[in-house]
């Protein structure tokens, strides 16, 4: 009997080996890609340490006597609309008191093309001023390279806090860099991050100063 049970175990490892191992090899694919996918998601982006004062050279105009944020977005990035909608929560929990510009940056034609629909986006978001910077201008003044970057100042022009306000590459939820910025608008108490990882695109391979 034993011997008739170990013949009918190789026989049937012997038919199926090839689906046993198939099937193995595409766990270990699937798991590989997986990890890969989660490792891109909270790889952050380039940051380089910004200015602590609103650069005297910039085009952006801030409303006296509030806190004034800024956000770096390419149009083509797919992590964009995510921060974008970051941004609406924040405005929605600020209640008025942020002015806020989401400044397209390092692009030229992109805005009429498929993903533009960002831009109306963030025109949608109550107090949100767009502002499109083909030559990265901006973003040079600003000290900036990486699509999703957010800078929050006060009222005198003092950086409160960069970064990023999304936990991780397109995904959205609660996150630090959120939290962040709404802490410091309404004027929460408690220790407050000043600074996170910023998760999106490369817009620009180095800052365009002038």
């Amino acid at each position: 009997m034993d011997g008739f049970r170990l013949n009918g175990t190789f026989r049937w490892a012997r038919h199926h080996w090839p689906w046993v191992f198939g099937g193995a090899l595409w766990l270990i694919a699937v798991g590989a890609g997986m990890g890969s996918l989660w490792t891109y998601a909270l790889t952050a982006g380039p940051q380089p340490e910004p200015s602590a004062a609103w650069p005297i050279q910039s085009r952006l105009s801030r409303v006296s006597g509030r806190a004034t944020l800024v956000m770096f977005a390419h149009p083509l990035c797919p992590c964009t609309r995510t921060s974008l909608e970051e941004l609406g929560l924040i405005a929605a929990r600020t209640q008025g008191r942020l002015t806020a510009h989401v400044v397209f940056s390092g692009v030229a034609q992109t805005l009429g093309v498929p993903g533009s629909s960002l831009r109306d986006l963030a025109a949608s978001i109550p107090g949100v001023r767009v502002f499109v910077d083909p030559e990265g201008r901006e973003a040079g003044a600003f000290g900036v390279v990486t699509s999703g970057h957010t800078m929050l100042y006060d009222a005198g022009g003092r950086m409160l806090f960069t970064g990023g306000i999304t936990a991780a590459r397109g995904h959205a939820g609660d996150n630090p860099g959120r939290s962040a910025v709404v802490n410091l608008v309404n004027g929460a108490p408690g220790v407050v991050r000043r600074r996170t990882s910023v998760f999106g695109c490369i817009m620009l391979d180095r800052p365009v100063r002038g």
